[in-house]
């Protein structure tokens, strides 16, 4: 017997499921960026900077090494920030931009637009790594970025919280093995762990060629075309909550 909770074609590979692909490798790819240019900061990972802010006062175990990374108020601050964008985005939606999920692209466009601005001004065009400002607006834009893709005010699909992701992958194979649901229970989210992957090599790839400030003024051009892409199909089909 079917599952009532099984995806149908259309909500696992249609329209939406695709730009959320799309926003999804955006968010891998700021999360590599971040990572590789910065001292090991975490934008997409609240779990790891929630660690960090709590473990870090306690110190590490004689004779071990610790990665490198955000500081216990570092890791707080990027916490912070990362809710700001989820708050200032969710408030945009609600008054301003009901039933338009572009939206909170476009907080996110400007936040990564300003961010590479500011660090081109701090350090200069050719500067290899992003200093710690403009990573809190990174994060910030990341905040607004998972408010996409929203009904009845709650988000539906968070962009970068993989850890629900694959939760929400195994479940799906679980019920398409027992017969209680089909294929796109779990294709869905594992096409959206793939875009997230995608765009984190992506940033990696692109960030040993280029800077890290010009890396986020490339990923502000593809956060603007996203919003360009989810006006434009918006404005064509209502299929947005």
């Amino acid at each position: 017997m079917t599952s009532p909770y099984s995806i149908d074609r259309e909500t696992a590979v249609g329209a939406e499921a695709r730009l959320s692909w799309i926003l999804a490798g955006v968010a891998g790819m700021l999360g590599a960026v971040a990572f590789l240019h910065s001292a090991g900061y975490f934008v997409t990972f609240m779990t790891g900077n929630t660690e960090r802010a709590v473990v870090g006062w306690f110190g590490h175990p004689e004779g071990k090494e610790v990665a490198p990374g955000a500081t216990p108020l570092v890791a707080l601050t990027l916490i912070v920030a990362f809710v700001a964008g989820v708050v200032l985005a969710s408030f945009c939606r609600r008054r301003y931009w009901d039933n338009h999920p572009h939206g909170a692209t476009v907080v996110t466009t400007i936040a990564l637009a300003l961010a590479g601005i500011i660090d081109i001004a701090v350090s200069g065009w050719s500067s290899a790594d992003v200093n710690f400002y403009p990573i809190l607006l990174v994060a910030f834009a990341l905040g607004a970025l998972n408010t996409a893709f929203t009904k009845k005010e709650e988000t539906y699909i968070p962009l970068s919280y993989v850890t629900g992701t694959v939760v929400k992958l195994g479940q799906g194979i679980e019920r398409h093995l027992t017969g209680g649901g089909t294929k796109y229970d779990w294709l869905c989210y594992l096409l959206l762990l793939g875009s997230f992957s995608l765009g984190g090599a992506v940033g990696a790839a692109v960030g040993v060629l280029i800077t890290g400030p010009q890396v986020l003024l490339l990923a502000a051009l593809l956060s603007f075309g996203a919003t360009i892409f989810t006006f434009t199909h918006t404005e064509r089909r209502s299929v947005f909550g």
